[in-house]
């Protein structure tokens, strides 16, 4: 790996506080809704954004959620540390993915999106698993945001903005101009911030899932199925979508349960 991307990693920040209580509460098991709420009223951007999240159809809660505690209800305690994470971590990478062809806006539909489709899939083959990676589908796509700024930084945005457009394989176009794709530089960006290892592990491997270790195996591969589908040059398009079921079936997941979940979700954004 470049060492100008291991140092702009080093670099980051710490989590900031709201982040660190939240996760504090997560691991409390004597806490509950009314005192994750509390927290994440402490700040107004994670309010707004799990507020957007909760009115989206994609969740199809059918009525509007007002506040904090309303939505924390709903999504439950794992799910809302999720979304603060989410949107925290993006507000801390400082966006610019114009290498990418797409505003921040779109970056964090996109990954709400694979996150979306991870749980509306697992949760139909395995609960717990499904609870563990639907914070791994929403992260996995951070490294894009570490890697666009080395592009930029190097005056590589057209060329590569270029290849980004019509490729069906943005690991290899990455590793073409910086020597590593997105999921390596994920994996390094949270061990950075100190996360669970096999969670950093799992994203590790999921532009390369037949490398990852048996027992994160089938982690890694749902996590590249996901952004095969929902890549952020072509989301939901047939061919993804084509090229993600055929990546599900050759791993041996539940890809008949998968394309199921995908239908479902084109019928909500189509409404």
């Amino acid at each position: 790996m470049r060492s100008s991307i291991v140092q702009s990693i080093k670099a980051l920040p710490p989590l900031s506080k709201t982040i660190s209580q939240i996760n504090a509460i997560y691991a409390d098991s004597e806490a509950g809704v009314r005192e994750m709420a509390k927290v994440i009223e402490s700040d107004p951007m994670i309010v707004a954004n799990l507020l957007k999240a909760a009115n989206s159809p994609l969740y199809g809660f059918g009525k509007e959620i007002k506040n904090a505690v309303q939505a924390v209800s709903l999504f439950g305690m794992s799910m809302t540390r999720s979304i603060a994470l989410g949107n925290s971590i993006r507000k801390l990478l400082n966006v610019d993915l114009q290498p990418y062809g797409i505003s921040p806006d779109r970056f964090a539909e996109l990954s709400l999106l694979q996150a979306t489709l991870m749980l509306k899939w697992y949760k139909r083959v395995d609960k717990a698993k499904a609870e563990r990676l639907y914070l791994a589908s929403l992260l996995q796509e951070s490294g894009k945001i570490v890697i666009a700024s080395e592009v930029i930084q190097n005056d590589e945005t057209t060329a590569f903005a270029s290849e980004v457009e019509n490729s069906n394989n943005l690991a290899q176009v990455e590793r073409s101009f910086v020597e590593v794709s997105t999921s390596e530089v994920t994996a390094l960006i949270f061990e950075h911030w100190n996360f669970d290892k096999d969670f950093i592990e799992m994203i590790r491997y999921a532009d390369h899932p037949e490398s990852a270790p048996e027992e994160l195996s089938e982690y890694a591969h749902a996590l590249n199925v996901v952004k095969a589908v929902i890549p952020i040059n072509k989301p939901l398009h047939e061919l993804s979508i084509n090229i993600g079921l055929k990546k599900a079936q050759d791993a041996g997941l539940k890809h008949e349960i998968l394309q199921e979940s995908i239908e479902a979700m084109l019928a909500t954004l189509r409404a």
